[in-house]
């Protein structure tokens, strides 16, 4: 199978690894709907086939219509990457109760308000693919990511909830490790941005193996707190 054709709704694209899953996809002949906050950002992406739409991905209301564009503009809705996310390093006992929740509406609130809507117009249309940008810092305790970790297990949990409700519909809900990549919370992370796509174009176009309710690394599964992965003793951004 090929990501030609297909419609893809991208959040968090203005920069790091949305961006590089916009530019892409594109290359690859898919029609992208960019979505960020950044307005000079998304100005800086270019496709014949690209569609930039500023959004606070926190607000219902702007959520709902983000996902209703994509499908009208487009004529469908294919993959969903939840992919938009804040990240503040800060001890428990130190962290501002706003910005700890700032942090959870985004990215955590944020895919879930996103999913409400494009779940059963996917469902309607018989097929489609939400894919959730999760993290190892969700089960391992690292200091200092309390917030961004609660924040990714919980998406780990909504993720694995939401494919078994969808089951039987052609619906797919899956969740992709990026791994340690650059950014601005993680700027000496050893992974570029863009070596992330090959994991999100192959779980587009084989719908993961038709699998659902699982974790991708590498176009591998990964399976979230097993005891093997993490320990007290490893820092896992």
């Amino acid at each position: 199978m090929s990501v030609a054709g297909k419609v893809i709704l991208i959040t968090g694209a203005a920069s790091g690894i949305g961006k590089a899953l916009v530019e892409g996809f594109l290359a690859d002949g898919a029609m992208v709907m960019a979505v960020d906050l950044d307005e000079a950002g998304l100005a800086a992406l270019s496709g014949d086939n690209l569609l930039a739409h500023m959004a606070d991905v926190s607000d219902a209301e702007a959520s709902a219509n983000m996902v209703l564009l994509a499908a009208s503009h487009f004529g469908q809705l294919d993959a969903l990457f939840n992919n938009a996310g804040i990240g503040v390093r800060a001890r428990v006992t130190e962290h501002d109760p706003v910005d700890f929740e700032r942090l959870i509406q985004v990215n955590l609130i944020g895919p879930f308000l996103a999913m409400r809507v494009a779940m059963p117009m996917m469902a309607a249309q018989g097929d489609g693919h939400i894919i959730n940008i999760l993290s190892r810092a969700g089960e391992a305790g690292a200091t200092g990511l309390g917030a961004y970790g609660a924040s990714k297990a919980g998406l780990y949990t909504l993720t694995r909830t939401a494919a078994r409700e969808m089951l039987g519909t052609g619906v797919r809900i899956n969740g992709l490790i990026p791994g340690p990549t650059k950014s601005g919370m993680n700027p000496k992370a050893p992974q570029d941005p863009a070596d992330v796509y090959p994991t999100a174009r192959w779980m587009v176009e084989t719908g993961a193996d038709g699998q659902t309710g699982r974790v991708f690394w590498n176009r591998q599964e990964y399976l979230m707190f097993d005891e093997g992965n993490v320990s007290f003793s490893r820092e896992i951004a």
